[in-house]
């Protein structure tokens, strides 16, 4: 009889339809069934010897949340016997205000039992708060770090021990896709975490820990990885691990029936060559695949964008997107002025950070690049991968091109209410706004309408060394800046196009930020995780008015 292993987890959802994602001990049938007489039903694939099954789910009523069950091959599996919480539901977007609820960096939760070494879970909060009544959001977006590939738990460790050794590198990291699913397991069958993510939407990117720290972050530094026994193994299967439990949700049912990767996954009795192919092909040609994606919540708009894969390395012509992405990236944000009141982007990698970090990142990339020779040139590379001087301000012609877009999807009479850069990545959170020159360089150049904000928050259950909280504070101070503009001269680096202020922060704890968008109006909200297992308000603010009132 087939058994459910991971899983349910709510995935995506509109007015009128849904999927939900387990994993079975062997092929069956998987069944959803709503109480309002919604459902679905879709046989199993296979993937190294594991078996998934994508759910769609239809026939929803907007605005409504039928709870559901699981069935395979006819059997009841879900909810679980003696559950403690409530039934799970699926939740049909309706008219009224969209609740995003956001963050990254989730190191798994160690036993009921023991000793939690990084305090309490954000996720966990939020789970018991909506399980006792509370109010659940819409749709919750994890922003990178879902797993850690390289820093795993000592439950792990111990496993991998039994399994392989851990004399060889990669060591007390997981090497290939079993040892992937192992993470997934330790991190997703948390019975709080379990049952949110069973009865809220999510929407998920990865970030570098989802394969390995500093993913991607230079040329010369994959050239090293490349030439390791152990890296293509661990890429693939990251890439093969991340499609099947992250990546299928994030596609809505029509955008599933389009996709050939899908198809053949679906029709193949063993799709292990097949998704294998796919990551090998994705590796040697990132433009081949695209993990950045597009969700629409009545006039809320939301594009996820792969700051990791979809990168240019060549110090020459080094981006954060390839062209493929850049111009995907910029046709979606720019598609049907006026038919969105706020945009939202996801990006694990904050586009705005502390001056000094920013300054430090564009000098380092002009060293890289060679502005100062080639010794510098080796220095600057020895610098970015020990202090981790990758994000945004290191791609500055990148920089440049979001700074650009933003202010262009944000200009003009039809110009959306807000455009929020949502990010995690760097274990604190932050509100930053940026400004624009009032005298424009030329009369191309836009300066939007709409409210810019960068909203910040990590880590959702994790580590804040106080050299960490020490240096971030730092890092926004005005002798900070100061010296962030004597390093960018050193590189001959130009000004950025924005300026920018930190309106607040720095919050250093486990965190969720919350969006609420109702018409034009936004608020904001941050809350953290306390010792008694509850969320405490650190933050309510007002992004953009209601001017219906």
């Amino acid at each position: 009889m087939a058994g459910l292993c991971l899983g349910p987890l709510l995935r995506y959802a509109d007015g009128s339809s849904a999927t939900v994602w387990v994993e079975t001990s062997r092929p069956c049938v998987a069944e959803v069934r709503c109480a309002d007489g919604a459902g679905g039903s879709a046989r199993t694939f296979q993937v190294a010897g594991h078996h998934y099954a994508l759910v769609p789910v239809t026939g929803l009523t907007p605005g409504t949340a039928p709870t559901y069950e699981v069935f395979l091959n006819g059997t009841h599996v879900w909810p679980l016997p003696d559950s403690p919480f409530p039934p799970s539901v699926v939740r049909a977007h309706g008219p009224g205000t969209v609740r995003v609820a956001f963050g990254s960096c989730r190191w798994a939760a160690p036993p009921a039992d023991a000793r939690d070494p990084v305090g309490p879970d954000a996720l966990g909060a939020l789970a018991a708060r909506v399980a006792a009544g509370g109010e659940p959001p819409d749709v919750l977006l994890l922003l990178g770090d879902q797993i850690y590939a390289d820093e795993t738990s000592a439950d792990t460790r111990r496993w991998l021990a039994a399994r392989r050794g851990l004399g060889d590198p990669p060591g007390a990291e997981v090497a290939d896709y079993e040892e992937y699913t192992r993470l997934y397991y330790e991190s997703w069958l948390d019975p709080e975490v379990r049952w949110l993510l069973s009865t809220v939407p999510s929407c998920m990117i990865f970030d570098d820990h989802d394969v390995i720290d500093d993913w991607n972050t230079s040329a010369a530094w994959l050239a090293d990885m490349r030439a390791t026994a152990w890296w293509r193994e661990r890429l693939l299967s990251g890439l093969m691990s991340y499609w099947v439990h992250q990546h299928l949700g994030n596609l809505s049912p029509d955008e599933l029936a389009a996709d050939p990767l899908y198809r053949a996954v679906r029709e193949t009795p063993d799709a292990t060559d097949v998704l294998r192919a796919f990551a090998a092909e994705a590796d040697a040609d990132p433009a081949s695949a695209r993990w950045s994606y597009r969700r629409d919540f009545g006039r809320v708009r939301l594009l996820m964008v792969d700051t990791r894969a979809a990168r240019v390395l060549d110090e020459e012509g080094r981006a954060m997107l390839d062209a493929g992405e850049s111009a995907w990236l910029r046709e979606q944000a720019l598609d049907e002025p006026g038919s969105y009141d706020h945009l939202l982007l996801g990006t694990s990698l904050p586009w705005l950070l502390p001056h000094l970090v920013h300054d430090a990142e564009a000098w380092n990339a002009a060293l890289c690049r060679g502005e100062r020779g080639a010794r510098w040139a080796r220095f600057g590379e020895r610098l970015r991968r020990a202090a981790d001087l990758e994000h945004w301000a290191a791609f500055p012609a990148s920089f440049a091109a979001l700074t650009e877009l933003i202010a262009e999807a944000g200009s003009g009479p039809e110009a959306p209410a807000t455009v929020c850069v949502l990010s995690g990545d760097v274990h604190h959170a932050y509100v930053a706004e940026p400004s624009w020159p009032a005298e424009r360089p030329s009369p191309s150049v836009k300066v939007p309408d709409a409210r810019v904000l960068q909203l910040t928050c990590s880590p959702v259950h994790n580590s804040i060394p106080l050299s960490m909280r020490l240096g971030f504070r730092f890092g926004w101070s005005a002798v900070a800046r100061l010296l962030g503009r004597r390093l960018a001269r050193h590189g001959r680096c130009p000004r950025p196009a924005v300026n920018w202020r930190r309106t607040g922060g720095p919050w250093f704890g486990n965190q969720l930020m919350t969006l609420a968008l109702r018409g034009r109006s936004a608020e904001l909200r941050l809350e953290q995780a306390s010792a008694d297992g509850t969320l405490k308000s650190v933050l309510e603010s007002s992004l953009a008015p209601d001017e219906s009132a």
